[in-house]
């Protein structure tokens, strides 16, 4: 066989032959890096550095201004005794007692001394009292005091069960969410290895060859894990990164490792012996790997162009997990496949084979795809019509957080509590702060502005209900905050029009008309609609460079100019088609007691720009697998009508395999506890479905025999670029 020189088929060759080093040295580097990471610690993303626009500016410009502590409270409540029944105050004292005797505790505040809306409820049902603990929450002699007024809190909840004693606050609520969040991540983890495992199982019949891909997606997941500690040092990273890299990893993992493995055993299955059809394995699926890989990466690097921190550690994240996954398609697969040779048969299962050859006798995708290109003109017709007809949903697409106490499971005492303050103390959780920073914020100039604006909220009670603001000025006097109560839950639309009122009208008229003295405002709803403002702003760059970059890509890859033209008009209504469905789901409420979530609300902010790019990106492994066993049938004589019958079911157990295991995956993250992982699942899920049925056993087939010959047109003026060794240069084998 005459040796391929495309740099898959020559890494190939090397790890096959140098078997070793490609297998020692693969796994020195996970474990290194997963101990390196470990040791090294990821540094997240914080309030100060993850926000942007003017509620970013106003975090970090209080953060800059006011000591370090953690503000914690205790709730007292109770549905059917008032603040003012003795039992009530005595259950009040008994906490103030406990947290006074914790040292390290201070400012204990007492909630019947309290003006405004911070210390008894507005029903009398509630009082809150709030403490200060000095320090960063992040630090552990401050989590150790928290932990002791945790223990107070349970204490005082013992001694008055009449009342509901509870404590929520910067460092023991987050604790608590995390716990929940990393219960999902375990969960995500646990459920997703046997799920792929059976489906490679149903794939390959034997557990060897069932067990590579796994293997590979495992330690491509585990090595990126160990990557991102020390690149966060340099740049931090969203807390849900481990989520984003284990979803995109085992998905992208095991489909690699599946092209690979399929092709070496067609080329087994034709003759060639094992250490040829392992070279031609590479030469050609390896071909498509890389490809696809490259072609990801650049699609995953779109999400830098967005404006955010939170985009951007999801942009390097994906982008390292899935160049690990490529580079350890490349070099560690065939340097295990070379190892094993045949022995990864071993291992059948009994009744799968049989089951295998039912479901091949059946030919469902065969029969599809002749049906297909007997009518492509009334097959493409449907298949548009269908999928523009599912994203026409699209158009009501809403994006923004969901309230928290909505998006989270509610048998979660945490999330009790949460929805206990937030419907008691609504400022808490939905109220605005205004940073007013200048030389001097004490002057009778900024005090009596701020006297404005306080008369004016209280003239228009239907957004700005509060009996008052709170002031608290920083200690060199150059920042005032002011806390001010606003109607809504913090991410409806009452919420939103408190927001514009305050920006363009309360501020400007009254702190703007004060020189030397800049205001900005900040608060859940204000952080929500700066981060769409940003990302709407930087949108059009994102999708550009996307379509653009995955425009040339295709272009040199098959030196066609209607082959990257076709793919992008596809690839974009399967995204579109997806986003119609997360808004039916989750806004209009399809199949929400299915899905195990009860409030519909708005898609959260960063998923839609999360979809569009992680979809194109992985819809091109496809596109990119199939096309090049569609170039390679042309390249060796068959006509484009042929060699798209020809591929299409030839890659159809391949792509269906591939499809399941990320369909499974993506599933499994609709289940968690998360509303917004729930999206992310629900959204991935259905577009890789959609991708991987109607798009490439309908669309794509059916386009294809409409244009002919056509398909591989390249304009005289661009027969520079360069040849790309493609598939074709492998020549078949003969049995």
């Amino acid at each position: 066989m005459q040796q391929s020189r495309n740099f898959a088929a020559r890494a190939g060759r090397w790890s096959a032959r140098h078997r070793k080093i490609a297998i020692l040295g693969w796994f020195a580097f996970v474990i290194l890096a997963f101990v390196v990471g470990g040791k090294v610690g990821t540094q997240q993303l914080t309030d100060e550095t993850s926000g942007v626009g003017e509620s970013g500016q106003a975090t970090r410009i209080h953060a800059d201004a006011y000591p370090k502590q953690t503000d914690e409270m205790v709730l007292v409540s109770s549905e059917k005794l008032k603040s003012d029944a003795p039992e009530f105050k005595a259950a009040v004292e008994d906490v103030q007692h406990r947290l006074a005797a914790t040292n390290g505790v201070g400012k204990i505040q007492d909630p019947y001394k309290v003006e405004g809306a911070g210390g008894i409820s507005a029903d009398g049902h509630a009082a809150m009292v709030s403490f200060v603990i000095p320090g960063d929450k992040e630090t552990t002699g401050v989590k150790e005091i928290v932990d002791r007024t945790v223990a107070q809190t349970e204490a005082a909840q013992k001694a008055n069960p009449e009342l509901i004693v509870e404590q929520f606050g910067d460092s023991s609520a987050d604790e608590k969410f995390n716990e929940i969040f990393n219960e999902d991540l375990a969960k995500a983890g646990s459920l997703s290895l046997p799920v792929t495992l059976i489906v490679l199982l149903i794939a390959f019949g034997t557990l060897v060859a069932a067990g590579l891909p796994l293997l590979l997606a495992i330690t491509a997941v585990l090595g990126t894990m160990g990557l991102i500690g020390p690149l966060s040092q340099i740049s931090p990273v969203e807390e849900t990164i481990n989520h984003v890299i284990l979803l995109i990893g085992l998905a992208v993992g095991v489909d690699y490792a599946l092209f690979y493995l399929r092709r070496a055993r067609e080329e087994r299955a034709a003759g060639r012996d094992a250490d040829a059809a392992l070279e031609a394995a590479a030469a050609t699926s390896g071909h498509a790997v890389l490809v696809s890989g490259m072609t990801v990466m650049v699609s995953m690097a779109g999400m830098y162009l967005a404006g955010t921190p939170t985009f951007t550690s999801f942009a390097t994240g994906t982008i390292v997990v899935v160049a690990v996954a490529m580079l350890g398609s490349l070099t560690v697969l065939p340097a295990l496949m070379s190892k094993l040779g045949d022995r990864t048969e071993k291992g059948r299962v009994p009744g799968l084979g049989r089951l295998k050859d039912r479901m091949a006798s059946i030919g469902i995708w065969s029969r599809i795809v002749d049906r297909v290109l007997r009518r492509p003109l009334l097959s493409a017709g449907l298949s548009v019509a269908l999928l523009v007809a599912m994203a026409i949903p699209a158009l009501q697409l809403d994006t923004g957080n969901p309230p928290l106490g909505d998006s989270l499971p509610q048998d979660k005492p945490i999330v009790q509590t949460f929805n206990r303050v937030q419907d008691y103390f609504p400022v808490e959780s939905s109220g605005l702060s205004l940073v007013i920073k200048g030389k001097d914020v004490t002057v009778p100039e900024v005090q009596n502005a701020i006297g404005e604006l306080e008369q004016a909220a209280a003239k228009d009670k239907e957004l700005f209900p509060g009996t008052g603001v709170d002031v608290e000025v920083s200690p060199d006097k150059t920042v005032a905050t002011v806390e001010l109560e606003i109607a809504g839950d913090g991410a409806n639309a009452l919420s939103n029009r408190a927001l514009d009122v305050t920006r363009d009208q309360l501020v400007p008229e009254t702190l703007g008309q004060v020189s030397g003295v800049q205001t900005y405002v900040d608060g859940t709803v204000a952080q929500d609609a700066d981060f769409n403002d940003t990302m709407k702003a930087n949108l059009p760059y994102v999708f550009g460079f996307v379509l653009l970059a995955a425009f040339l890509l295709l272009l040199v890859t098959f030196r066609s100019i209607v082959v990257p033209i076709k793919a992008i008009v596809l690839n974009l209504l399967s995204v579109a088609a997806s986003y119609g469905m997360l808004v039916l789901i989750f806004q209009h409420g399809w199949f929400k007691s299915l899905l195990g979530f009860s409030e519909t609300g708005p898609i959260t902010a960063w998923l839609p720009m999360f979809l569009f790019v992680v979809l194109f990106g992985l819809s091109m492994d496809y596109h990119v697998f199939i096309l090049s066993r569609v170039r390679e049938a042309v390249d060796r004589g068959m006509k484009t009508d042929e060699a798209v019958s020809h591929s299409i079911k030839t890659t159809a157990g391949v792509v269906t395999s591939a499809a399941m295991v990320m369909v499974g995956v993506f599933a499994i993250f609709g289940s968690l506890s998360f509303v917004m992982f729930k999206q992310m699942g629900v959204g991935l899920a259905f577009a890789v479905l959609l991708d991987a049925t109607l798009i490439r056993a309908v669309l794509l087939p059916a386009s294809m025999k409409l244009l002919g010959e056509r398909n591989w047109w390249l304009p005289k003026r661009l027969h520079w670029l360069p040849k790309v060794a493609h598939e074709g240069e492998v020549a078949p084998a003969h049995a």
